[in-house]
């Protein structure tokens, strides 16, 4: 197999953990997010762990690159970089949002091709079998994208002030939330690794019944955790998280 530079996709931060940590988690994130949103968990993480995030086209160094809005097409790009950044080591997923379903993909990618992770984490999304037809339909023009994002409470209010910012912004979230929005992949799609399903209990766009229908789409073993919060119910529990993804990784390391 040919080496493939992963730079361009994945991004490695400054902290404890080092490229010869023993487990590998790499992180997706949100819709109209991007790598740097996962800095501070790789800042929160042991010795044991590296963290590392993808980068999707159309954001921060990658914002001259055309978005991509649609899932599978997304995840058929970037399992190259993966494939090459995971080797044959150990490692993890977590996404978060549009992450979660991304990191679905690439799991289903990565098993066919004999590299599957030890763990998929969905965090913050139903599960690909339940459905809200249009859910992101009625966000058409930039007004009501801006106020989305600001419902949300996951992107800096600094830059939703600012007009250039925004400007910048929103074709991305644009495109990530058509490629949710699209996203039909089948109540048969499964994968054979374990599925760990984390979700806020108040967050309006995941209930615990459609975060808990994530177990459908395993045939390995499935764990469901509530947290208090909406929909970035994660912020601030960088170390709480990293804790439960490490232990439910021990097994496998002894």
């Amino acid at each position: 197999m040919s080496a493939v530079d992963s730079s361009l996709w994945v991004r490695r931060f400054p902290g404890p953990s080092t490229s010869g940590s023993p487990l590998r988690l790499l992180c997706l994130p949100h819709a109209g997010g991007s790598a740097s949103a996962f800095r501070p968990w790789a800042a929160a993480a042991g010795p044991d762990v590296e963290v590392l995030a993808l980068q999707y086209p159309g954001r921060q160094d990658r914002y001259r690159e055309p978005p991509v809005a649609d899932l599978p097409r997304l995840a058929d790009l970037a399992l190259p970089a993966v494939r090459s950044t995971v080797g044959d080591g150990r490692y993890a997923l977590f996404g978060h949002s549009m992450g979660a379903l991304l990191a679905f993909e690439l799991t289903r990618r990565l098993e066919r091709e004999g590299l599957p992770p030890e763990l998929l984490a969905v965090s913050g999304r139903r599960a690909p079998s339940t459905r809200r037809d249009g859910e992101y339909a009625h966000l058409t023009d930039d007004r009501a994208l801006a106020t989305h994002l600001r419902s949300l409470s996951g992107t800096d209010p600094r830059l939703l002030a600012d007009e250039e910012a925004l400007a910048m912004i929103l074709p991305a979230v644009r495109a990530d939330l058509t490629a949710v929005d699209t996203y039909h992949p089948g109540p048969d799609a499964t994968v054979t690794t374990p599925v760990l399903a984390l979700t806020g209990d108040t967050d309006p766009w995941v209930t615990p019944t459609e975060a808990a229908a994530w177990q459908h789409h395993t045939t390995a073993t499935f764990e469901l955790r509530i947290y208090p919060g909406g929909h970035f119910y994660l912020d601030g529990r960088q170390r709480e998280l990293l804790t439960l993804l490490t232990d439910r990784l021990t097994p496998a390391r002894r």
